[in-house]
C-alpha cells in the first residue's frame, strides 16, 4: 500500500483560515459539528456558521457550559444502576449524547471507550461501568497518562481483561499486553519479554468488593526489565514508560487522526508526526492535540469532508439531534445493537473497526429501517410539536441555498433532481421521506 500521504505533512495541520477563495461556510460548520460531536439543530449550525470557526471551536471545548447537566445525567446514572441492567445504562448514555450541551465531551467519550473497550456483557456489573464511564468522560480532554493510570485500576477494565488477581507468582500478561498493543503502542513496537516483564509490574493490583485494592504482599518487587528500561517498577511507573517511548505519541496521533479526519486514507508516520509532537511536548494533552485537529487545513478540505462513514451511533444521534426529536431510547438501544454498536457493548477488546465496516447490502437496508422505526413511533415527542410542523418551519433563507436538506444534513450534495424530489416527499409525508433519506449513500457519509 502507498503510504505517502497526498497533504503535505507540515501543512496540512496548520489552521484552516477562511477567505474570501475558501470561505466558512454552513457546510463547513455543518462538518465540523458531525466530527466534534453528532451534528446539531438548524439553529445551532447556523449559529456556528454566523460566529465564526474560531468563537465555535472555543464553545466545543467549554465543557464547563455542560456541568449543570452533567450533575442532572450524574444523578440519573446512579438511578439506573440500582436496577443492575447495562442495557438500560445505554439507553441513558444515548439520551446523554442526544440532548448534552457540550456534544465534543460526549463524542470523545465514545471514542475512548471504542479505545478502551471494555463489555457489559462480560463485566455484569452496571455500576462498575457507569465508574468507568464517568472515568473517561473525566479525562477524555486531559492528559492521556492520568486516564491510563485510573483505568489500570478501573474495576470494569480489570474484569474485562482477567485482572482481578494478578499474583507475583502467576502474573497476568494479558492486561500488560493490550495496555501495549492496543491502548498505547501498537503492535510491533514491544516483544514477548517485554510483556513478561511489565505484568510482573502490576502483580498486587486486585480486585476486592467490586473495588480495586494493592496487594503489597503478591507485588513482585524485584527488577524489571523491558522497552530499555531497568529498575524496580509498579504499575505506575511501567505507563510513564511505555508512554515515554517514542512510539506512543505517533499510535495515539494515528488513533485520533483515523476517528476525526478520515477513514480510508492512509496515515503515514510523517503525516501522524506533527501529531504527534504536539502530544510529546504537551505531556498528552489530549485538548491541544484536538484543537490542532479540528482547526487544521485537512480537516476542511476534500480528504475530510465527507470522508467517513457515519458509525449507528452518530447515525442515529445525529438525527435525534437535529430533528429535535425525543424517541423510545430503550428500543434505539436494541436497533443500534442490531447495527453492530450498541454503548456499553463493544465486539472484542479491540472495539469497533469503523470505516467501510459499517457499510454493506443488509446494512443499508438496516439503517432504512430503523429510521423507519424512530420517525413511525406516535410516541416521539419534537420540540417543534409534530415532525410536519419541523418540516413546516424550515426556513427558505437566502444566504444559504435555500435547501436544508444539502446544507445541514448532507456531507455530500444530492443532484438537483434528487434534491426536488426529496423535498417534494418530505411535504407530502415527512417520516417517508427520512427512510428514503436514510438509504441514500450520501447520508451514511460523516
Amino acid at each position: 500500500m502507498n503510504t505517502k500521504p497526498k497533504f503535505d505533512p507540515v501543512d496540512a495541520w496548520r489552521p484552516h483560515q477562511p477567505n474570501a477563495t475558501q470561505p466558512w461556510t454552513i457546510r463547513l460548520a455543518a462538518h465540523l459539528l458531525r466530527r466534534a460531536g453528532f451534528g446539531g439543530t438548524q439553529a445551532q449550525l447556523i449559529q456556528a456558521e454566523q460566529t465564526g470557526l474560531a468563537a465555535t471551536i472555543e464553545r466545543l471545548f467549554d465543557v464547563n457550559s455542560a456541568q449543570a447537566y452533567n450533575q442532572e445525567m450524574e444523578i440519573s446514572g446512579r438511578l439506573v444502576t440500582t436496577s443492575a441492567d447495562a442495557n438500560g445504562l445505554a439507553a441513558w448514555w444515548l439520551l446523554r449524547m442526544a440532548k448534552t450541551p457540550c456534544p465534543l465531551q460526549e463524542k470523545m467519550t465514545l471514542f475512548w471507550h471504542g479505545h478502551f473497550a471494555t463489555g457489559a456483557d462480560k463485566v455484569n456489573d452496571s455500576r462498575a461501568m457507569l465508574r468507568q464511564n464517568d472515568l473517561l468522560r473525566k479525562h477524555c480532554l486531559a492528559q492521556f497518562q492520568p486516564m491510563v493510570t485510573a483505568l489500570s485500576r478501573d474495576v470494569a477494565m480489570l474484569i474485562y481483561l482477567d485482572s482481578t488477581e494478578n499474583r507475583k507468582t502467576r502474573p497476568n500478561e494479558n492486561y500488560a499486553r493490550e495496555l501495549m498493543e492496543l491502548f498505547c503502542l501498537g503492535p510491533g513496537n514491544y516483544s514477548e519479554t517485554d510483556i513478561k516483564e511489565i505484568a510482573r509490574c502490576f502483580t498486587g493490583w486486585e480486585v476486592r468488593r467490586n473495588q480495586f485494592v494493592f496487594n503489597s504482599y503478591q507485588h513482585d518487587s524485584g527488577q524489571k526489565s523491558f522497552l530499555g528500561v531497568h529498575g524496580n517498577f509498579d504499575g505506575d511507573q511501567a505507563i510513564e514508560a511505555i508512554l515515554q517511548q517514542p512510539a506512543a505519541a505517533r499510535f495515539m496521533a494515528k488513533k485520533l487522526i483515523r476517528f476525526f479526519v478520515f477513514d480510508d486514507e492512509p496515515i503515514s508516520d510523517e503525516l501522524a508526526e506533527p501529531i504527534a509532537v504536539e502530544l510529546r511536548d504537551s505531556a498528552f494533552d489530549i485538548a491541544l492535540a484536538m484543537k490542532r485537529i479540528l482547526c487544521s487545513k485537512i480537516f476542511f478540505s476534500d480528504l475530510s469532508v465527507g470522508k467517513k462513514i457515519k458509525s449507528p451511533v452518530e447515525l442515529a444521534i445525529g438525527a435525534l439531534r437535529f430533528f429535535d426529536v425525543s424517541a423510545n431510547l430503550p428500543q434505539l438501544g436494541e436497533r443500534l445493537q442490531r447495527l453492530g454498536q450498541l454503548p456499553l457493548y463493544p465486539p472484542n477488546v479491540k472495539g469497533w473497526d469503523g470505516g467501510r465496516s459499517w457499510i454493506n447490502a443488509s446494512t443499508i437496508l438496516a439503517r432504512a429501517n430503523l429510521f423507519h422505526e424512530i420517525f413511525n413511533n406516535n410516541s416521539n415527542t419534537y420540540a417543534a410539536g409534530s415532525l410536519a410542523q419541523w418540516v413546516a418551519s424550515q426556513p427558505s433563507d437566502p444566504h444559504y441555498s435555500g435547501n436544508w436538506i444539502n446544507d445541514f444534513l448532507l456531507a455530500e450534495p444530492l443532484s438537483t433532481a434528487a434534491t426536488a424530489e426529496l423535498q417534494q416527499q418530505f411535504q407530502r409525508s415527512p417520516a417517508l421521506a427520512i427512510s428514503c433519506l436514510a438509504a441514500l449513500p450520501q447520508f451514511q457519509l460523516n
